[in-house]
């Protein structure tokens, strides 16, 4: 027999909402917040906005690793190490994060994020000028000394980036602008290497002799990020709150009621198993909720210890529940290949643009540079993350719940009105980043650096649009009281693609200049290439890697027992 959803709540059911010091009143009709919440809430949207406007430091690297290679004497092998270095320890770690940000707070990221900053820009700057005084003779110490620094800078930013968001994500989940409250903090993630890369070209540069500015000042642009850094992690650590988290989680459990999962399914089971002498026996999930103390009506509802257990219950059951969800897998792979190329173009801009023109020419003013285009990227990705955040809470169909969807959550006004999936506009900026992959591939702007903004301009697009869309299709999917969790999940996955087309681009890199070492005299000369040669095979791999991208993704949602079929509204 199954029991209607729609009928009386069971007496568990309404034990474990009893916890809430708001039971009686329906999370649906609280009152409007209070000037004091409403102060607490644009404080913690500027801090998240500020530690947005200032994580994405690491993505202004093209801005200095080619001075790596030329001051340092590191090969292309060794940059991309230390980009490498930072792109993992920015994404493997934050599952860790995530599921931390989520049971703890944000803050306590932020304070974490003060710390790796501080240290990793702090020993970078001192290991870069000890290495420019000795004349690069500090070999593989000093080396590894530096991989450990972008190591440490890469955890910052998790910690920084994951902190802002979670507080955005939880804090305005519930209205209609949920696309938009999210994009704003991830658009000025993607501002932030623009405006510092032109702030260190602009103030941070070296006085040449005859008062022309010469290349970026290494030393003195980590030890202002350092400091920077280190004082935006403090403030976030004391500005970014989750509030009304005790309604978020009985809004939860609400859902879960309605839903028939609360009533003693495996979705809500524990996982914890007893086995005998040869029998395996499940025990009731209720049973250990009752022994925790989660479901004694009795239990005093401002208890803090029952209320951080059921938030331990509710959030534990979610995250099996997106593990153990098929399509969540295929969509993250997805991610996994589009987002990859994206990276490695970003952290080889600066090589990529000396491979334009032959070494042997000299211009009076170069064509483009690195922080043209690192503008233009930042620019674009900004643009397009409020852009697509902005559309997709106007044209996109809108669950009636911010929690898991478990069933169909569309009303019938919905389903009658003009609307634009989510992934529809996903699919369509996966493709213009991959029509600006192709562009470089081709051989389109080779000598001609002036057209190189179509490439860093599509790829800017598409790698910010899909970088903004992930984690709101994620909210809408499996809901915001999980979210660092589950975005950390799918986040990990970039670490390894943005690490695999970098040895990849350096690979095909170090065998044309070993090819072109024949044509100079200089010995000194294999360290570097020119021509399209260097880059043209990545570049058409990448394109073909975004392209099985999308169609995973199209599986996921209109594949078999996909999004679509199971009427879940993206």
């Amino acid at each position: 027999d199954t029991t209607s959803t729609l009928g009386p709540l069971s007496s568990t059911s309404s034990s474990i909402r009893s916890l809430s010091p708001l039971r009686g009143l329906s999370p649906r009709y609280s009152p409007a917040p209070s000037t004091s919440a409403h102060r607490a809430l644009t404080i913690s949207f500027a801090s998240a906005v500020l530690s947005a406007l200032c994580a994405g430091s690491v993505t202004a690297f093209s801005l200095y690793g080619h001075i790596f290679q030329e001051r340092l004497r590191y090969s292309q092998f060794q940059v991309n190490g230390l980009a490498s270095a930072a792109s993992v320890a920015m994404y493997l770690p934050v599952p860790l994060l995530g599921y931390a940000c989520d049971r703890v707070g944000p803050a306590p990221l932020s304070l974490l994020s003060a710390v790796f900053f501080g240290g990793g820009y702090g020993a970078a700057a001192g290991l870069y000028k000890r290495e420019m005084e000795s004349g690069g003779a500090g070999g593989k110490a000093v080396f590894v000394g530096m991989v450990l620094a972008f190591v440490a800078i890469g955890v910052g930013t998790c910690s920084m980036y994951m902190s802002a968001v979670a507080t955005c994500a939880k804090n305005f989940g519930k209205g209609k602008h949920r696309g938009l409250a999210l994009a704003v903090p991830i658009a000025s993630f993607g501002l932030s290497g623009m405006w510092l890369s032109q702030l260190g070209s602009r103030v941070f540069y070296e006085r040449l002799g005859d008062g022309l500015r010469g290349d970026l000042d290494v030393f003195r642009f980590f030890v202002f990020l350092s400091g920077l850094l280190f004082v935006v992690g403090l403030v976030g650590t004391w500005g970014l709150r989750i509030l009304d988290e005790e309604e978020l989680i009985d809004e939860a459990v609400e859902e879960l009621e309605r839903s028939g999962l609360l009533d003693g399914s495996a979705f809500l089971t524990p996982g914890r198993m007893e086995r005998g002498y040869g029998a395996v026996e499940e025990t009731d999930p209720f049973d250990d909720m009752e022994s925790a103390g989660i479901l004694d009506p009795r239990k005093d509802p401002e208890d803090e210890e029952a209320a951080r257990l059921k938030k331990k219950w509710v959030l534990n059951a979610e995250t099996r529940r997106f593990l153990t969800d098929p399509t969540m897998w295929c969509f993250a792979l997805g991610f996994f290949f589009m987002i990859g190329p994206g990276e490695a173009f970003l952290n080889n801009l600066g090589t990529i643009i000396k491979t334009l023109y032959p070494p042997t020419l000299h211009f009076d003013r170069a064509p483009t540079s690195a922080a043209t285009h690192v503008s233009i990227v930042g620019i674009t990705s900004t643009v397009v993350r409020l852009l697509t955040g902005s559309l997709t809470d106007w044209l996109a169909p809108s669950p009636q719940t911010r929690h898991v969807q478990i069933t169909s959550s569309a009303s019938l006004l919905q389903r009658g009105r003009f609307s634009v999936s989510r992934v529809a506009f996903l699919l369509f900026y996966a493709v213009l980043l991959s029509i600006g992959l192709v562009a470089l591939a081709s051989g389109f702007i080779q000598n001609h650096g002036e057209r190189f903004w179509i490439v860093s301009g599509l790829v800017g697009a598409g790698y910010g649009a899909v970088f903004s869309l992930t984690p709101i299709i994620i909210t809408v999917i499996w809901g915001v009281e999980n979210f660092a969790t589950n975005w950390g999940i799918v986040a990990m996955f970039p670490a390894l693609g943005a690490t695999s087309w970098g040895l990849v681009y350096s690979w095909v890199y170090q065998a044309g200049a070993k090819a072109a070492v024949g044509k100079t005299e200089d010995g000194e000369e294999d360290l570097f290439c020119y021509g399209s040669q260097c880059y043209a095979s990545t570049f058409w791999a990448m394109a073909v890697s975004v392209w099985v991208a999308c169609g995973l993704v199209l599986w996921a949602w209109k594949g078999r027992n996909g999004w679509s079929q199971r009427g879940i509204v993206v």
